[in-house]
């Protein structure tokens, strides 16, 4: 948790000035940077004050503390909407005042100003020349205007709705930190980092929408007052025809869409909870070959997940199908309504009407029913995230008693307390205990006996139900299962601490770190990986415990830290750092290792949730430890010089790692893609969802509407037309009337298209019904029409349905390949990768491709179609408009690729920067406990924050170059409007017509305007194709393999269990030095051997080789069977594991122990019942919680054993499997082991040299290689051995207690071979003197 990477470039923007900021010209120096090169984070401008994730969370936090009271006041639920209102509501009021005022004044003035210039071209013109060119220059500056308010209002309203997103991520962090152990077992990270990815995003949606509920009713009202004064009711009929089907219509369908955000959002949180889970324990999965059923769970969830975005999606289709047709359908009833009546149809009336039509369907039809979906969604995610912020906290006070108390001093009476409320049983009952200041206090007990519940209790997590508790001082306490962050080893130790040098160096001498610090590439400034992936056991227990004894406290507690460690570490800490360095502290030390409790100054003995009785050695030594199986060491009298000597050459060795300037390491970057998309991934993402021959019946389609669509207006022209031709026939009109319908011609080309720039041109040269239809087929042309605009709006709905079921295919496709590679990817991926990096691909990623791309792309297919279809038939009637159009679509052309040559990178740096952010939240809450009781709540806070604003540089940097992009290209449209424009005044006036003007005019302005929209829906594609991109990388990643056997072993294979290790190494990696080093070792069936060795000497890697989770030279025979020859699931399947940390998933107890569903309910009970937790367990059909924190860790470590009993394999490997057990329980599993595993072979790694004292032999491993190999007892001969060392380690009572067990067991070994070979003896002579009676017999 280093926020030091963050690069410091103050943003230019503080520093511009108004003119700078108005037209974006503060960006444009970083677009010369993204044209030259692939920009990095380090180009990224630091965040705006006004953005500062510290200081919205700030605001964000005290509105909401307000809420939360009022509420309390009111008795009613507090409102997180009503906190981000007062937060945020006075600037987005202003950007709703400016957004009214674009809508209501200068789009309805721009058609009317358009509509006088065309007039002053007319013959017989009323206006001047100075008339005219005030109009010219009017429609020039309203649009430059609405350009200019458009792009500042949108990006003022989305900037606010990334504020809202960043406040609400800050406080849900903070709100994390705070919540109790209840309400974390009800929340897993996955469904933090959903409500920080996919919820958190609709507030960005939501505030560039919102105002347009209020500002639609308004405009439409004017517009509609404007309309009625052309066509009377048939206007009004046309209006209510768009709202009826925008209001009611889209309303119903924009609340479904709300209900299914919700079921949306409810099973992403599931599907990226099992992902977590997944990642976190992926070593496991890969041990157990257990691919096969977490396959069918996810893609089960997923499928669930799917069916629902689908569902939305096909709403989305139809909603956007809306959009096309809407306009067409209102103006066709117009047309219709106003032709029935007995009026005549002119150009002029019909499109100046369509006009409106256009503005008010933008309006109401898109932008009202998005800002309510918009709504409904974010009101969705608000909901969830008020259900987060209302979850139960720790209780921040407890009952104190009056007495004042010496500091150092703990004190509880009549204690109770529960984890649950109102429960059966107490967790903790009749707690009764004093320990005085400066004691040395061992707590101990059998498994789930609540040792753990009482350190908890005083670190006030486990809330008090009844009696007193007082705490005088400080509290530092180091977990039971290391926590480790990100970041180098000395951060890890620090923990926001200040370094204080000699202190420092104590500290790491008395925790045993010197030789690893002396081992690592980069000292102290190594690099640890997430949950400390790179560290051994040993080091990752070593690490942790520094931290909290670094760590100025009164009171230390220590839960279990010793258990990961080899025995002579173990006892070095405890002398060392717990005994003399922390001497006059006040030290509660939860243990297992009953050899320590002699100078434990008191003795808490605790079982079934109470203190049974609490006393020194010597009281309690006779009786109460007895049963707990004493196994005491006499301190030595004369320790071995020699190994002190050692130690000492160490330390002066290691003196030098602070003095020493180490080469900075260098963190795994994040795998990121450089340049544009290629057009392969296109076609990898359409291929995914469908078949070629799919595809092309798709694009069919897609064409095919788009033609009816043009041939409905095409045929609106022909019938106005005819019908302009008729009535000027019968007035005798000249050639002004052709010009004039030929003039209008063009104009219904394009103004019954999506666009909010047509205008009426003239005012109706015709008096109503004046014309005689009596032979005109009118009935006809209303006919054909109508059954044109039929075929438009069920081709555009068909076309938009089909093309989401493509995407929705893609989506499912690209998962589960995902998916599946992530399953048969290799462990170093997962080693160098935090499982917040790979989380994000499979929520936002996966999120983007879901729901946000097939609108983008779909979107951009629509208007594209749409400007396809007007320069087709503009480009035939007026070959003039291609030069012009040419010089635009270059300039468009030239612009888009400046800016994506940008823009792409900086959507690839907004993930890689989001990423981190993720992995925070993951590692926050596995070491909350932790962070607590050290009182780093404001530190890591700090750091979320920083990282928050690092994510913000870039999401910022992205919506601006985003939005200056759209500006250029909407700047450069007005300019060459202003150039169309002002040309016709170069012209004599008497040869320019008034209906060319609004052809050209209308031409230009919608081109323009459609061109830049597309081409901003074109880059928001290839923006939203970078997550195609990064899920499509996580499909081609190195795989393990092969998985199946070509050739199977046979059906009974391992039928003995004999392991041959011959020139074994192992390397993690080709560029890192090997593990494991000529390894020769033959394991005889049948055999108990134990590993042993000093952390890190390759106990662990020995495991991965056998189970070939890394890359290995040489062979490991199993059976005489090279296990490189078949397949993973069968070599996996047939070893069984019992890990060094145990691993349960969140489903039920049944699927934990038997995933395959191979075993009837009798056979789970009886394994069990075995390893002592069949009473621990209610029903089969139990839930366990999210990591098993529902059970001890080691009631977790029982439920793998009862993995392996389940399995009934011929080859058991425990790793370090009984570190997190007490005496008693290592003795069970010992004894279950011998029982159920009699005739296996079982290789053990320990740290209790007791467990593997009885072994058959002994492996003793050292920097990879194999230094000892055989039976303990023979081993212990050679004095300078390594084991004998290890021994002399333990204390002289235990060494003697020790090499007892090994001479008892090398004695019975034997005895017990001694009958074997008398047999084969016998049984030899017998068939010698059958053969010679048979000789005797042959000679006769």
């Amino acid at each position: 948790m280093d926020s030091s990477k963050k690069y410091d470039n103050v943003s230019p923007e503080v520093s511009s000035g108004f003119l700078s900021k108005l037209l974006f010209c503060w960006i444009l120096p970083f677009f010369k940077i993204g044209l030259k090169r692939n920009l990095e984070v380090k180009d990224l401008f630091n965040t705006t004050r006004a953005d500062l994730s510290e200081q919205l969370g700030n605001i964000l936090e005290r509105n909401w503390d307000n809420e939360l009271k009022r509420a309390k006041e009111d008795k009613k639920r507090p409102s997180l909407m009503r906190a981000l209102s007062k937060t945020f509501i006075r600037h987005y009021a202003v950007y709703g005042v400016i957004i009214f005022i674009e809508s209501i004044i200068l789009k309805l003035i721009h058609p009317l100003v358009l509509a006088e210039l065309i007039k002053y071209f007319e013959p017989n013109t009323i206006y001047t020349n100075l008339h005219g060119w005030l109009f010219a220059a009017g429609v020039v500056f309203i649009s430059f205007l609405n350009i200019l308010i458009m792009h500042q209002a949108g990006l003022g309203c989305y900037r606010i709705g990334m504020r809202c997103r960043i406040a609400s991520c800050s406080i849900i962090y903070r709100k994390l930190l705070r919540l109790n152990k209840t309400s974390l077992s009800q929340t897993a990270a996955g469904q933090v980092i959903n409500l920080m990815s996919n919820d958190v995003q609709r507030f960005e949606m939501v505030a560039i929408f919102l105002h347009y509920i209020w500002i639609m009713p308004i405009q439409a009202v004017v517009a509609g007052i404007i309309m009625y004064k052309g066509v009377g009711y048939a206007a009004v009929i046309g209006i209510l025809s768009i709202a009826l089907q925008a209001i009611p219509l889209q309303g119903y369908l924009s609340r479904l869409q709300g209900k299914y955000r919700s079921q949306i959002a409810t099973r992403t949180d599931h599907r990226v909870k099992l992902m977590s889970e997944i990642t976190a324990g992926i070593q496991v999965i890969k041990m157990y070959a257990w691919e096969k059923p977490f396959e069918k769970v996810v893609q089960l969830a997923r499928k669930l997940e799917i069916d629902v975005i689908t569902k939305k999606s096909y709403i989305l289709g139809f909603m956007t199908a809306l959009m096309v047709f809407t306009e067409r359908t209102s103006l066709y009833l117009m047309v219709v309504i106003y032709a029935l009546t007995g009026n005549s149809l002119t150009s002029d009336l019909v499109f100046s009407n369509a006009q409106f039509f256009n503005t008010i369907q933008l309006y109401m039809a898109i932008f009202f029913p998005l800002a309510i979906a918009t709504y409904s969604e974010a009101k969705v995610s608000i909901k969830r995230i008020e259900d987060f912020l209302l979850l139960a906290e720790n209780p921040r006070h407890y009952v104190i008693s009056e007495v004042s108390v010496e500091k150092g001093c703990i004190k509880i009476s009549k204690g109770k307390a529960s984890w649950i409320p109102n429960p059966i049983i107490d967790t903790l009952t009749n707690i009764n205990l004093e320990i005085k200041p400066g004691t040395l206090c061992a707590v101990v007990g059998s498994v789930g006996a609540g040792k753990s519940s009482l350190l908890q209790l005083l670190l006030k997590e486990l809330p008090l139900s009844s009696g007193k508790l007082d705490i005088a001082g400080n509290v530092s306490y180091a977990s039971q299962e290391p926590w480790l962050f990100v970041s180098s080893v000395k951060n890890n130790i620090l923990f926001g601490q200040p370094f204080t040098k000699t202190k420092y160096k104590e500290i790491v001498k008395v925790c045993a770190l010197e030789t690893d610090f002396q081992q690592f590439p980069y000292g102290d400034k190594t690099l640890v990986g997430e949950r400390g992936v790179s560290l051994s056991g040993g080091q990752r227990a070593r690490i942790n415990l520094a931290r909290a004894v670094y760590r100025d406290a009164d009171i230390y507690l220590f839960d279990d830290p010793l258990s990961a460690v080899d025995t002579h570490v173990g006892k070095h800490l405890f002398e060392e750092c717990i005994v003399k360095y922390l001497e006059n502290k006040t030290r509660l030390l939860v243990t297992h290792q009953l050899q320590f409790l002699k100078k434990a100054d008191q003795i808490i003995i605790i079982n079934n949730g109470q203190i049974t009785k609490v006393g020194t050695y010597e009281e309690l030594a006779e009786n109460e430890l007895a049963h707990l199986e004493r196994e005491s060491s006499t301190e030595e009298t004369n320790e071995n010089p020699k190994e002190r000597k050692r130690l000492m050459s160490i330390t002066s060795e290691a003196s030098t790692v602070e003095d020493e300037e180490h080469e900075e390491p260098q963190e795994t970057q994040e795998l990121m893609e450089k340049g544009s998309i290629p057009t392969s991934t296109y076609w990898q993402y359409f291929r995914a969802g469908a078949n070629v021959l799919a595809l092309f019946v798709l694009a069919f389609l897609i064409i095919i509407a788009q033609m009816f669509c043009n041939w409905s207006d095409l045929w609106l022209r022909y019938w106005t037309t005819e019908e302009e031709v008729l009535c000027a026939k019968q007035y005798n009109s000249k050639n002004d009337s052709s010009i004039y319908t030929t003039t209008e011609f063009y104009m219904n080309e394009t103004e019954t298209e999506i666009s909010t720039n047509a205008f009426p041109i003239n005012d109706t040269v015709y008096e109503e019904g004046s014309c005689d239809f009596g032979n005109f087929p009118r009935k006809n042309y209303i006919l054909i029409y109508s059954v044109l605009i039929l075929l438009t709006v069920v081709l555009t709905i068909v076309r938009s349905l089909a093309f989401y079921k493509v995407c929705m295919n893609s989506s499912k496709s690209l998962h589960n390949n995902m998916f599946g590679n992530i399953l048969e990817a290799t462990m170093r991926f997962f080693d160098t990768n935090p499982s917040g990096r790979i989380l994000n691909r499979f929520s936002k990623d996966i999120g983007a491709v879901d729901e946000i791309l097939p609108r983008c792309m779909l979107d951009s297919i629509q208007i594209f179609m749409v400007m396809f279809g007007i320069l087709i038939m503009v480009f035939i009637v007026s070959p003039i408009m291609i030069l012009p159009t040419i010089v635009l679509a270059a300039l468009f052309v030239g612009i888009r690729y400046v800016y994506m040559s940008t823009a792409q990178d900086l959507k690839r740096l907004e993930g890689i920067t989001r990423a981190p952010v993720f992995s925070h939240v993951s590692a926050s809450l596995s070491g909350l406990t932790t962070i607590r009781s050290s009182g780093a709540q404001y530190i890591i806070t700090k750091e979320f924050d920083a990282l928050q604003d690092q994510h913000t540089a870039s999401f910022v940097m992205m919506i601006v170059a985003s939005e200056t992009f759209g500006f250029y290209l909407d700047l450069i449209s007005v300019l060459f409007v202003g150039i169309v424009t002002f040309q016709f005044f170069a012209y004599d006036e008497s040869s320019v017509v008034g209906g060319d003007v609004g052809l050209v005019l209308s031409q230009s302005l919608i081109l323009t305007g459609m061109l830049q929209h597309g081409m901003r829906q074109t880059t928001e594609v290839a923006n939203n194709m970078t997550s195609v991109e990064r899920v499509l990388q996580y499909t081609k990643l190195d795989k393990e393999g092969p998985f199946e056997s070509v050739k199977k072993p046979h059906r009974d294979w391992p039928e003995k269990g004999a392991i041959i290790f011959k020139n074994l190494f192992l390397q993690y990696a080709p560029s890192e030095p090997p593990v494991l080093k000529n390894l020769n070792v033959e394991i005889l069936p049948g055999d108990k051997v134990g590993i042993v060795g000093r952390t890190g000497a390759g106990k662990s890697s020995l495991i991965s080789a056998i189970f070939r989770l890394a890359p290995i030279e040489g062979s490991i025979t199993i059976d005489e069977v090279d296990t490189k020859e078949i397949g993973l699931n069968d070599l996996r399947s047939n070893i069984s594991i019992i890990p060094q940390e145990p691993v349960l998933f969140s489903t039920t107890v049944r699927n934990n122990l038997d995933p395959f569903d191979k075993c009837n309910d009798d056979t789970l009970w009886k394994a069990l019942e075995n390893v002592e937790l069949k009473d621990n367990i209610d029903k089969l059909e139990q839930e366990v919680n999210e990591g098993g924190s529902n059970f001890s860790a080691g009631q977790r470590q029982l439920m793998c054993l009862a993995r392996a009993i389940i399995r009934n394999n011929k080859i058991i490997i425990m790793d370090e499997a009984t570190a997190n057990v007490d005496q008693q329980t290592d003795a069970l599993i010992q004894k279950t082991i011998r029982k159920n595993f009699l005739s296996c072979t079982v290789l053990t790694i320990a740290h209790r040299l007791n467990t593997i004292m009885d072994s058959d032999k002994v492996l003793v491993m050292d920097a990879g290689q194999a230094v000892e190999f055989g039976h303990p007892h023979e081993l212990l001969q050679d004095s300078n051995g390594i084991f004998h060392g290890m021994l002399k380690q333990t204390g002289r009572s235990m060494e003697q207690e020790l090499k007892n067990i090994a001479r008892e067991a090398y004695e019975s070994k034997q005895i017990s071979t001694k009958p074997n070979e008398q047999i084969i003896a016998a049984t030899t002579n017998a068939t010698e003197e059958d053969k010679k009676d048979d000789n005797l017999h042959n000679n006769d």
